[in-house]
Protein backbone atom coordinates (compact mmCIF):
# COMPACT_ATOMS: atom_id res chain seq x y z
CA UNK A 1 0.00 0.00 0.00
CA UNK A 2 1.35 3.70 -1.00
CA UNK A 3 1.71 6.12 2.15
CA UNK A 4 0.09 9.54 2.32
CA UNK A 5 2.03 12.32 2.08
CA UNK A 6 1.45 12.69 5.98
CA UNK A 7 2.33 8.70 6.42
CA UNK A 8 5.62 9.56 4.49
CA UNK A 9 6.76 12.52 6.20
CA UNK A 10 6.26 10.81 9.22
CA UNK A 11 8.14 7.88 8.15
CA UNK A 12 11.39 10.79 6.75
CA UNK A 13 11.27 11.49 10.45
CA UNK A 14 11.08 8.43 12.13
CA UNK A 15 14.32 7.36 9.62
CA UNK A 16 16.37 10.30 10.19
CA UNK A 17 16.01 10.34 13.96
CA UNK A 18 16.94 6.92 13.99
CA UNK A 19 20.06 7.45 12.12
CA UNK A 20 21.10 10.46 13.96
CA UNK A 21 20.67 7.95 17.21
CA UNK A 22 23.23 5.70 15.63
CA UNK A 23 25.18 8.45 15.27
CA UNK A 24 24.96 9.86 18.65
CA UNK A 25 25.48 6.70 20.20
CA UNK A 26 28.98 6.95 18.49
CA UNK A 27 30.22 10.02 20.60
CA UNK A 28 31.55 8.87 23.80
CA UNK A 29 33.13 10.84 26.56
CA UNK A 30 37.57 11.54 26.70
CA UNK A 31 37.00 10.84 22.65
CA UNK A 32 40.04 13.28 22.70
CA UNK A 33 42.41 11.43 25.38
CA UNK A 34 44.54 9.83 22.95
CA UNK A 35 44.37 11.83 20.03
CA UNK A 36 44.49 15.28 21.72
CA UNK A 37 44.92 14.96 25.51
CA UNK A 38 44.65 18.02 26.50
CA UNK A 39 41.69 19.53 24.33
CA UNK A 40 39.11 19.77 26.84
CA UNK A 41 42.18 21.87 28.98
CA UNK A 42 43.04 24.06 25.60
CA UNK A 43 39.10 25.08 25.18
CA UNK A 44 39.03 26.21 29.04
CA UNK A 45 41.77 28.30 28.50
CA UNK A 46 40.36 29.37 25.62
CA UNK A 47 37.22 30.61 27.41
CA UNK A 48 38.87 31.76 29.90
CA UNK A 49 40.72 34.09 28.21
CA UNK A 50 37.65 35.78 26.42
CA UNK A 51 36.12 35.89 29.75
CA UNK A 52 38.37 38.64 30.94
CA UNK A 53 37.29 40.89 27.66
CA UNK A 54 33.91 39.92 28.26
CA UNK A 55 32.35 38.33 31.59
CA UNK A 56 29.03 37.94 29.60
CA UNK A 57 30.51 35.96 26.67
CA UNK A 58 29.28 33.01 27.82
CA UNK A 59 25.66 33.93 26.98
CA UNK A 60 26.54 34.01 23.49
CA UNK A 61 28.65 31.20 23.35
CA UNK A 62 25.65 28.66 24.68
CA UNK A 63 23.32 30.22 22.18
CA UNK A 64 25.53 29.43 19.26
CA UNK A 65 25.42 25.72 20.27
CA UNK A 66 21.78 25.89 20.58
CA UNK A 67 21.62 27.56 17.33
CA UNK A 68 24.17 24.94 15.51
CA UNK A 69 22.50 22.12 16.96
CA UNK A 70 18.71 23.12 15.56
CA UNK A 71 20.05 23.68 12.00
CA UNK A 72 21.16 20.65 10.40
CA UNK A 73 21.97 19.26 13.21
CA UNK A 74 25.56 19.72 15.96
CA UNK A 75 28.16 19.70 13.09
CA UNK A 76 29.53 23.79 13.53
CA UNK A 77 27.81 24.93 10.38
CA UNK A 78 27.03 28.16 12.13
CA UNK A 79 30.33 29.20 12.56
CA UNK A 80 31.25 29.06 8.40
CA UNK A 81 31.86 32.56 6.42
CA UNK A 82 29.37 33.93 3.90
CA UNK A 83 30.93 33.65 0.51
CA UNK A 84 30.49 35.49 -3.01
CA UNK A 85 28.11 32.65 -3.71
CA UNK A 86 26.71 31.50 -0.67
CA UNK A 87 25.02 33.18 2.50
CA UNK A 88 25.64 31.01 5.62
CA UNK A 89 24.02 30.33 8.36
CA UNK A 90 25.65 33.22 10.56
CA UNK A 91 24.44 35.60 8.35
CA UNK A 92 20.71 34.88 8.58
CA UNK A 93 18.16 37.30 10.82
CA UNK A 94 18.30 34.88 13.76
CA UNK A 95 22.02 34.82 14.20
CA UNK A 96 22.35 38.67 13.64
CA UNK A 97 22.65 39.57 16.80
CA UNK A 98 25.10 36.98 18.01
CA UNK A 99 28.22 39.25 18.57
CA UNK A 100 31.70 39.18 16.13
CA UNK A 101 33.46 38.50 19.47
CA UNK A 102 32.09 34.95 19.99
CA UNK A 103 32.61 34.06 16.84
CA UNK A 104 36.24 35.82 16.91
CA UNK A 105 36.51 32.80 20.49
CA UNK A 106 36.52 29.96 18.27
CA UNK A 107 38.83 31.00 16.24
CA UNK A 108 41.38 31.50 19.34
CA UNK A 109 40.82 28.47 20.20
CA UNK A 110 40.72 26.51 17.07
CA UNK A 111 44.06 27.89 16.67
CA UNK A 112 45.55 26.66 20.03
CA UNK A 113 44.08 23.32 19.18
CA UNK A 114 45.51 23.27 15.55
CA UNK A 115 48.71 24.01 17.00
CA UNK A 116 48.58 21.05 19.54
CA UNK A 117 47.15 18.59 17.47
CA UNK A 118 46.57 19.10 13.73
CA UNK A 119 42.96 18.53 12.45
CA UNK A 120 41.97 16.58 15.13
CA UNK A 121 39.08 18.57 17.23
CA UNK A 122 35.97 19.26 15.50
CA UNK A 123 34.51 23.09 15.36
CA UNK A 124 31.19 20.77 16.18
CA UNK A 125 32.62 19.63 19.72
CA UNK A 126 34.76 23.18 20.03
CA UNK A 127 31.08 24.75 20.37
CA UNK A 128 29.68 21.72 22.70
CA UNK A 129 32.54 21.99 25.22
CA UNK A 130 32.28 26.12 25.39
CA UNK A 131 28.68 25.60 26.16
CA UNK A 132 29.27 23.10 29.09
CA UNK A 133 32.20 25.56 30.10
CA UNK A 134 29.84 28.52 30.06
CA UNK A 135 26.87 27.09 32.11
CA UNK A 136 29.35 26.17 34.65
CA UNK A 137 31.13 29.04 35.13
CA UNK A 138 27.62 30.98 35.60
CA UNK A 139 26.99 28.48 38.67
CA UNK A 140 25.21 25.82 36.34
CA UNK A 141 25.93 22.01 36.85
CA UNK A 142 29.57 21.00 35.28
CA UNK A 143 28.40 17.79 32.97
CA UNK A 144 30.90 15.11 31.00
CA UNK A 145 30.72 15.87 27.12
CA UNK A 146 30.49 12.99 24.89
CA UNK A 147 32.90 14.34 21.79
CA UNK A 148 32.79 12.85 18.44
CA UNK A 149 31.66 14.99 16.06
CA UNK A 150 32.72 15.90 12.70
CA UNK A 151 31.78 19.22 10.67
CA UNK A 152 29.55 20.10 8.12
CA UNK A 153 30.36 20.90 4.55
CA UNK A 154 26.96 23.04 4.41
CA UNK A 155 25.68 26.37 5.84
CA UNK A 156 22.98 28.22 4.40
CA UNK A 157 21.00 31.16 5.58
CA UNK A 158 17.86 29.86 4.63
CA UNK A 159 18.06 27.07 6.56
CA UNK A 160 18.02 29.49 10.14
CA UNK A 161 13.98 29.50 9.87
CA UNK A 162 14.40 26.24 12.00
CA UNK A 163 15.43 28.72 15.09
CA UNK A 164 12.16 28.72 16.77
CA UNK A 165 11.25 33.08 16.81
CA UNK A 166 10.87 34.71 20.11
CA UNK A 167 6.76 34.97 19.13
CA UNK A 168 6.20 31.18 18.81
CA UNK A 169 3.42 29.70 21.45
CA UNK A 170 3.80 26.74 23.36
CA UNK A 171 2.70 24.41 20.54
CA UNK A 172 4.46 25.66 17.86
CA UNK A 173 7.94 25.44 19.91
CA UNK A 174 6.75 21.74 21.01
CA UNK A 175 6.39 20.59 17.67
CA UNK A 176 9.86 21.93 16.65
CA UNK A 177 11.53 20.41 20.02
CA UNK A 178 9.84 16.85 19.02
CA UNK A 179 10.77 16.96 15.62
CA UNK A 180 14.45 17.18 16.91
CA UNK A 181 13.95 14.33 18.98
CA UNK A 182 13.18 16.55 22.46
CA UNK A 183 10.44 16.50 24.61
CA UNK A 184 8.76 19.60 26.29
CA UNK A 185 10.14 18.91 29.68
CA UNK A 186 13.48 19.56 27.36
CA UNK A 187 12.16 22.69 25.79
CA UNK A 188 11.04 24.31 29.68
CA UNK A 189 14.51 23.43 31.10
CA UNK A 190 16.69 24.38 28.25
CA UNK A 191 14.33 27.77 27.99
CA UNK A 192 16.26 28.28 31.22
CA UNK A 193 19.22 29.77 29.25
CA UNK A 194 17.48 32.82 29.10
CA UNK A 195 18.63 33.33 33.39
CA UNK A 196 22.09 34.62 31.26
CA UNK A 197 22.54 36.82 28.03
CA UNK A 198 21.18 39.89 26.31
CA UNK A 199 18.17 40.41 24.05
CA UNK A 200 18.13 43.35 21.24
CA UNK A 201 14.91 45.22 21.84
CA UNK A 202 13.64 44.44 18.55
CA UNK A 203 13.02 40.34 19.60
CA UNK A 204 10.22 41.79 22.00
CA UNK A 205 9.45 45.27 21.33
CA UNK A 206 5.84 44.10 19.52
CA UNK A 207 4.68 42.64 23.22
CA UNK A 208 5.03 46.48 24.45
CA UNK A 209 3.97 48.48 21.30
CA UNK A 210 2.21 46.73 18.91
CA UNK A 211 0.60 43.05 20.13
CA UNK A 212 -2.43 42.67 17.91
CA UNK A 213 -0.94 44.10 15.42
CA UNK A 214 -2.62 47.60 16.23
CA UNK A 215 -0.42 50.47 17.77
CA UNK A 216 -0.50 50.95 21.30
CA UNK A 217 -1.47 47.40 22.40
CA UNK A 218 0.68 46.42 25.35
CA UNK A 219 0.29 42.53 25.81
CA UNK A 220 -1.84 42.27 29.08
CA UNK A 221 -0.19 39.02 30.36
CA UNK A 222 2.99 41.11 31.04
CA UNK A 223 3.16 42.65 33.80
CA UNK A 224 2.39 46.17 34.11
CA UNK A 225 5.31 47.28 36.28
CA UNK A 226 8.18 45.35 34.15
CA UNK A 227 6.64 46.58 30.83
CA UNK A 228 7.29 50.21 32.41
CA UNK A 229 10.99 49.28 32.62
CA UNK A 230 11.24 47.60 29.33
CA UNK A 231 9.42 50.41 27.75
CA UNK A 232 12.18 53.13 29.04
CA UNK A 233 15.06 51.27 28.43
CA UNK A 234 13.62 50.50 24.77
CA UNK A 235 11.64 53.54 23.52
CA UNK A 236 9.36 52.69 20.20
CA UNK A 237 11.29 52.73 17.04
CA UNK A 238 14.94 51.69 18.86
CA UNK A 239 16.56 49.06 16.94
CA UNK A 240 19.69 49.32 18.53
CA UNK A 241 19.10 49.12 22.66
CA UNK A 242 19.57 46.08 24.55
CA UNK A 243 18.13 44.16 27.76
CA UNK A 244 19.18 41.77 30.66
CA UNK A 245 16.94 38.68 29.70
CA UNK A 246 16.62 37.93 33.72
CA UNK A 247 17.43 41.16 34.81
CA UNK A 248 17.01 39.88 38.46
CA UNK A 249 20.68 37.89 37.96
CA UNK A 250 21.98 38.60 34.90
CA UNK A 251 25.45 36.58 35.21
CA UNK A 252 24.14 33.91 37.60
CA UNK A 253 22.65 30.45 36.19
CA UNK A 254 19.79 30.12 38.56
CA UNK A 255 16.20 29.95 38.94
CA UNK A 256 15.15 33.72 38.97
CA UNK A 257 14.16 33.37 35.43
CA UNK A 258 11.51 31.10 36.35
CA UNK A 259 10.42 32.89 39.46
CA UNK A 260 10.06 36.02 37.04
CA UNK A 261 7.71 33.63 34.82
CA UNK A 262 5.65 32.69 37.77
CA UNK A 263 5.03 36.76 38.22
CA UNK A 264 4.56 36.99 34.31
CA UNK A 265 7.62 39.23 33.99
CA UNK A 266 8.87 36.82 30.85
CA UNK A 267 10.87 39.17 28.49
CA UNK A 268 9.22 37.04 25.17
CA UNK A 269 6.07 35.41 24.36
CA UNK A 270 8.04 32.18 23.89
CA UNK A 271 8.67 32.13 27.39
CA UNK A 272 5.75 33.71 29.20
CA UNK A 273 3.81 30.98 27.05
CA UNK A 274 5.44 28.41 29.25
CA UNK A 275 2.71 28.84 31.82
CA UNK A 276 -0.03 28.27 29.22
CA UNK A 277 -0.53 24.48 30.23
CA UNK A 278 -0.99 23.07 33.82
CA UNK A 279 2.35 20.59 33.42
CA UNK A 280 4.47 23.00 31.64
CA UNK A 281 3.00 25.53 34.75
CA UNK A 282 4.00 22.78 37.13
CA UNK A 283 7.33 22.30 36.02
CA UNK A 284 8.41 25.89 36.03
CA UNK A 285 7.25 26.31 39.72
CA UNK A 286 9.25 23.12 40.48
CA UNK A 287 12.31 24.42 38.67
CA UNK A 288 12.03 28.10 40.46
CA UNK A 289 11.65 26.43 43.65
CA UNK A 290 14.54 23.81 43.25
CA UNK A 291 17.74 24.94 41.85
CA UNK A 292 19.78 21.62 42.02
CA UNK A 293 16.88 19.98 40.41
CA UNK A 294 17.00 22.83 37.21
CA UNK A 295 19.88 22.33 37.06
CA UNK A 296 20.22 19.09 36.66
CA UNK A 297 17.50 18.23 34.16
CA UNK A 298 19.26 21.33 32.55
CA UNK A 299 22.29 19.32 31.95
CA UNK A 300 20.62 16.63 30.70
CA UNK A 301 18.46 18.39 28.15
CA UNK A 302 22.16 19.83 27.06
CA UNK A 303 23.37 16.59 26.80
CA UNK A 304 20.29 15.06 24.50
CA UNK A 305 20.66 18.69 22.44
CA UNK A 306 23.90 17.93 21.85
CA UNK A 307 23.02 14.85 20.06
CA UNK A 308 21.01 15.88 17.06
CA UNK A 309 21.76 15.44 13.61
CA UNK A 310 25.48 14.62 14.77
CA UNK A 311 27.49 13.84 12.05
CA UNK A 312 30.84 10.96 13.53
CA UNK A 313 32.20 10.13 9.98
CA UNK A 314 33.26 12.91 8.01
CA UNK A 315 35.79 15.95 7.85
CA UNK A 316 37.32 17.95 10.91
CA UNK A 317 37.81 21.75 9.94
CA UNK A 318 40.93 23.39 10.34
CA UNK A 319 39.49 26.56 9.79
CA UNK A 320 36.31 27.09 11.58
CA UNK A 321 34.87 29.39 9.14
CA UNK A 322 35.91 27.21 5.94
CA UNK A 323 34.52 24.19 4.69
CA UNK A 324 37.66 21.52 3.98
CA UNK A 325 37.19 20.41 0.29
Amino acid sequence: MALGRGATMVAALAVALMCSAVAASELKVGYYAHSCPRAEEIIQEGFQKALKDDDGIGADLLRMHFHDCFVRGCEGSLLVDSTPNNKAEKDGEPNSTIEDEAFEVIDDVKESLEAACKQTVSCADILAFLARDSVHHYGGAYYEVPAGRKDGVISKAEDTKELPPPSFNLNQLTDLFVHKGLSRDDLVALSGAHTIGVAHCTAFSDRLYNFTGKLGVQDPTLDGAYAAELKGECPIGNKTNQVNMDPRSPLSFDTSYYQSLLANRGLFSSDQTLLTTSATKYLVAKFAGKPKFFKKKFAHSMLKMGKIGVITEGTVRTNCRVINY
